[in-house]
C-alpha cells in the first residue's frame, strides 16, 4: 500500500489505511476498532436509522399523505439526529482534550436530557401504550424508528463500558441516551397511532388467552 499515489479526493485522506483515525480536537489518533471509535460509530448508525424515518415522512410530504397528527414528528426527529452528534463529539474526544467541551454543543448537558424527559412524558399522554412487547415493523416511519431505537441501546451498552474505564467526559451522556432509546420507541408508537395503525403485540392471541387463563 505505501508504493501506490495518492488519490485526488477530499474524503478520501487515506490517512485512516493503517486502521488508525483521528479524534476531535486531534491528539494522539486511535484505532478504528478502538472502543471509543465503536461508540461514536454506533451514534453515527443511530443518526442514519433515524435518518429514514425522517426521510419517510418526507415522501408523506410530497405525495400529500402526511396526515397532521404525523407532521410534526419530522422536526423532532431531525433535532434528536442533530443533539446525536453531540454525543458523538463527546465520545469522540481524547481526555487531554475535554476541558474544551461545551454543553450542548460538544458534550450533554443537564437541559437535554431535561428536554427529552419533558417530551416523553408529553407524548405519553397522548397515546395509548401496549401493554407487552411489540413486533416492529406496522409502519415504515415505525419500523425505521424502532431500528434507531435498537442502535441507541447499543449505543448505550458502549458507553457504559466507555464510562466504566473513566472515558466519558461528563456525567449526562449514558443518562440521555437511556432516555433518548426510551422516547424513540415512544415516537415509534406515535408514529403508528398518527396513521390509524396499532403495534402487533410479540404473542399471537392464543398465546395470550393461554396464559391468562392459565391456572
Amino acid at each position: 500500500m505505501s508504493g501506490r499515489s495518492p488519490i485526488d479526493s477530499v474524503v478520501a485522506t487515506t490517512k485512516g489505511d493503517d486502521g488508525t483515525t483521528g479524534l476531535l480536537y486531534g491528539g494522539a489518533r486511535i484505532g478504528k476498532d478502538d472502543p471509543r471509535a465503536e461508540a461514536y460509530g454506533t451514534i453515527d448508525e443511530a443518526v442514519a436509522a433515524l435518518g429514514l424515518a425522517r426521510a419517510n415522512l418526507g415522501v408523506k410530504r410530497r405525495t400529500g399523505t402526511l396526515g397532521p397528527s404525523i407532521g410534526g414528528l419530522a422536526p423532532l426527529i431531525l433535532r434528536i439526529q442533530r443533539e446525536l452528534f453531540v454525543v458523538g463529539a463527546e465520545l469522540a474526544t481524547n481526555p487531554d482534550a475535554w476541558d474544551r467541551l461545551r454543553d450542548g454543543q460538544t458534550r450533554v448537558s443537564e437541559a437535554m436530557v431535561r428536554d427529552i424527559e419533558r417530551d416523553l412524558v408529553e407524548l405519553e399522554r397522548n397515546i395509548e401504550m401496549p401493554k407487552e412487547f411489540v413486533v416492529p415493523g406496522e409502519t415504515v416511519t415505525s419500523a425505521a424508528l424502532e431500528l434507531a431505537r435498537t442502535i441507541l441501546r447499543r449505543a448505550e451498552r458502549r458507553a457504559v463500558a466507555l464510562q466504566r474505564d473513566g472515558l466519558v467526559p461528563g456525567p449526562y451522556l449514558v443518562p440521555y441516551l437511556n432516555r433518548l432509546a426510551d422516547f424513540v420507541w415512544v415516537l415509534a408508537r406515535a408514529a403508528e397511532r398518527a396513521e390509524s395503525r396499532t403495534a402487533t403485540p410479540a404473542r399471537t392471541p392464543a398465546a395470550a388467552t393461554r396464559r391468562e387463563t392459565a391456572p
